[in-house]
């Protein structure tokens, strides 16, 4: 029997290789190299890898690991990333509007695209909306080419997006029955 097939007592499905619940979150390697440093015996060589997290329904993070070993840095990276986990408002299977990412040089434009369209994106953008769920968008990269600063220009258009929602509420036009119950959103504005 194969480790993937055990199931716990209450029915989950458990990691087989130590007994944990299994972990909800995919990861995806974007890119990883060597990174040397002098000092004064000659180079120290040491890897970085870039990261990126996501559930595949709206929860999607991205870090960095630095390590002596590749695996090593890898792992820090998703650590990394499970830290730095954000919630993206969807609209069906896209984004809810346009809008510009930036860090560093890196600027990243984001478009909301038609059903069936799918997610036109660099290498970059890509596994970010696809582990965060994001199923149709536009992509363009602005800026840098930089995977680094690509990914977290990303993230921070990610960040920066509402829901019609939250639009609503900022402009007053959701009345509030009480709090367990769910808000109505007024169509004049009057509550």
């Amino acid at each position: 029997m194969r480790g993937d097939y055990l199931l716990s007592r209450d029915g989950s499905a458990r990691d087989g290789r130590r007994g944990r619940p299994e972990d909800e979150f995919k990861d995806h390697v974007v890119t990883f190299g060597p990174v040397s440093k002098t000092v004064k015996g000659g180079r120290r060589r040491t890897f970085r890898a870039l990261v990126v997290v996501g559930n595949g329904n709206g929860k999607v993070g991205a870090g960095l690991g630095k390590a002596q070993d590749l695996t090593d840095a890898i792992r820090k990276g998703i650590d990394e990333a499970k830290k730095n986990v954000i919630d993206v408002p969807l609209n069906e299977f896209t984004i809810p509007h346009e809008v510009i990412g930036r860090f560093g040089a890196g600027r990243v434009l984001l478009r909301p695209a038609s059903p069936g369209t799918g997610v036109i994106a660099g290498k970059g953008v890509r596994p970010i909306m696809e582990l965060g769920g994001i199923q149709d968008v536009l992509a363009k990269s602005l800026g840098s080419s930089n995977p680094y600063n690509v990914v977290y220009a990303t993230m921070e258009a990610l960040k920066s997006l509402r829901s019609a929602r939250e639009i609503a509420e900022i402009r007053g036009l959701v009345g509030r029955k009480e709090k367990g119950e769910e808000a109505e959103v007024i169509p004049n504005g009057l509550a």
